[in-house]
């Protein structure tokens, strides 16, 4: 919802809510920026120049933005880490990281969805599968970056790396190792697709996103892996799974 704060000439003379609306509006404007910044980067420099600007970038970025909002809320940092975190029992740890993938899924419907009704489905589609063709190389890099992965991890990085996936907080998956030396990840619950299967809706067609989505991935975690879709909506699949994909690792490269 649109809330249009009326008649006022600076900060100062906005009541208590308004002013709190400013504050958070501020927020949203500083991940915009971030944001802007990296494309920025990426369309003059390409990719690989851009992540490694923007974690040169972030890490300066955190530490500065979490020193003051420690010394305004009064909480200590520890190693870069706010202390009420570490001090947080772990399964509350695991609790918050499920919130906030539940929160980053939201995110990523809420803006398909203001794209679909405002634009319709195709637009929606499109813009979904060009996102996710910059956002999978971005979450790989930056999960090699969390797990300090080798640049060439193998087979081994990947099953590591698909764990530490936004999707592994919300959804329920499997990673089997098949007898010709491949990996297959199965996508065993869906929580988009177990929504509208609830609702009596047919499977939301996410192959083409999935094919983006897996195969830069994968890519991006070492970049002699190979991708095969063993189904994917509209694909017919068994209960077991919604989605299955082949990972393998071509050797001679």
């Amino acid at each position: 919802m649109e809330v249009v704060i009326e008649n006022k000439e600076r900060p100062e003379d906005m009541s208590q809510e308004d002013m709190a609306r400013f504050v958070l509006d501020m927020f949203h404007r500083i991940a915009v920026h971030h944001t802007l910044w990296y494309m920025e980067v990426e369309h003059q420099m390409g990719m690989e120049k851009a992540l490694k600007t923007m974690g040169d970038a972030w890490d300066q970025s955190r530490d500065i933005q979490l020193a003051k909002l420690a010394k305004f809320f009064g909480f200590s940092m520890i190693k870069g880490i706010p202390e009420p975190l570490l001090k947080m029992p772990k399964e509350n740890l695991l609790r918050l990281a499920d919130d906030v993938g539940k929160n980053w899924l939201a995110n990523d419907g809420v803006w398909f969805q203001a794209v679909e009704f405002a634009h319709g489905m195709n637009d929606a589609k499109r813009c979904n599968d060009s996102t996710w063709a910059r956002f999978s190389p971005f979450e790989a890099w930056s999960i090699r970056r969390l797990l300090d992965l080798p640049p060439r991890p193998g087979l081994d990085g990947l099953r590591r790396a698909l764990k530490f996936r936004m999707y592994a907080r919300v959804n329920i998956q499997s990673i089997i190792d098949d007898d010709d030396g491949s990996v297959i990840f199965r996508m065993n619950d869906c929580r988009v697709q177990s929504a509208r299967k609830r609702k009596g809706l047919p499977d939301y067609p996410c192959k083409s996103v999935g094919l983006v989505e897996y195969a830069y991935f994968a890519e991006a975690i070492d970049p002699r892996i190979t991708t095969e879709c063993i189904g994917c909506p509209p694909d017919d699949h068994p209960d077991e799974w919604y989605c299955a994909w082949r990972f393998r690792l071509k050797e001679d490269q």
